[in-house]
């Protein structure tokens, strides 16, 4: 039976990572600024819409990952390395190696290359033209609440254990991988409060994972069956958890998470 009781204070963030382009190479970060309900900045800021599903960058909302070219059904998006340089606005794309495109996101030249770039590339997956989305702050998250993705790093190591082969932790694509939390005890967590660095966030919803999770994030062989494989053994799908941001502040690789003590009513 997996530990679900409320993990101990002996926990720190391992790494850190946002995704500029939604189902694209994620980026390392030594540190970022968290702001209260928001999404880590930058994270899934741009998106390959799949067929026109009348966003409007003005009004940006939340639409389901299904609309856009994603993991859980394009596995070669995996397969693409991916560069996104904030301070110009281009983005790289790359395989094995070798450029195969890049654009100044912030102009239409640019974007219209990359849309040719994915127009080409996944001709057969696509219901229509493909976009370069963007909203100003905007988040194209898989949950339309603004959230920050946690990851424990044992729950991974027990997961390693049931399959009986090493699982790449960004299979799982969060925002902040812990280490120093038993296994599983991420779910014991729920409505409570973490203080990491300078910021507070409070646990909101564990995340059920979907078929994304078995596409290698360096070969793009879809080679597992994780969600299958959390039924088979724990009964749910469920491997991480949300935390919504309550309190700006910056986190920092290696910063102690602590567990807040609970109100008592």
């Amino acid at each position: 039976m997996p530990n679900t009781a409320p993990a101990p204070l002996a926990a720190s963030i391992e790494s850190i990572y946002r995704y500029p382009v939604k189902g694209l190479t994620p980026e390392p970060m030594p540190a970022v600024a968290l702001s209260a309900g928001q999404t880590l900045p930058g994270d899934r800021a741009f998106a390959i819409e799949n067929g026109p599903i009348g966003f409007d960058p003005a009004a940006p909302k939340y639409f389901p990952k299904i609309r856009f070219l994603m993991l859980m059904r394009n596995e070669r998006l995996a397969a693409l390395r991916s560069r996104y340089d904030e301070a110009t606005g281009v983005l790289s794309i790359s395989r094995d190696g070798a450029e195969l495109v890049r654009g100044d996101l912030a102009s239409e030249d640019g974007r219209a290359a990359i849309e040719r770039f994915f127009a080409a590339e996944f001709a057969d997956e696509l219901r229509g033209p493909p976009k370069l989305l963007a909203g100003r702050g905007h988040s194209f998250s898989d949950v339309a609440r603004k959230v920050v993705s946690i990851i424990n790093l044992a729950s991974v190591a027990a997961l390693e254990e049931m399959i009986g082969r090493k699982v790449d932790p960004l299979r799982f694509r969060a925002n902040l991988y812990v280490g120093g939390w038993p296994a599983w005890s991420e779910f014991g967590l729920m409505d409570r409060t973490l203080a990491i660095g300078g910021a507070r966030l409070k646990v909101v919803k564990r995340i059920v994972r979907c078929a994304a999770t078995n596409v290698d994030p360096v070969t793009a062989a879809r080679d597992l069956s994780i969600p299958e494989t959390l039924q088979q053994n724990l009964g749910h799908a469920d491997c991480g958890v949300y935390a919504e941001v309550i309190e700006a502040g910056t986190v920092t690789r290696g910063d102690v998470v602590r567990v807040e003590q609970a109100t008592l009513l």
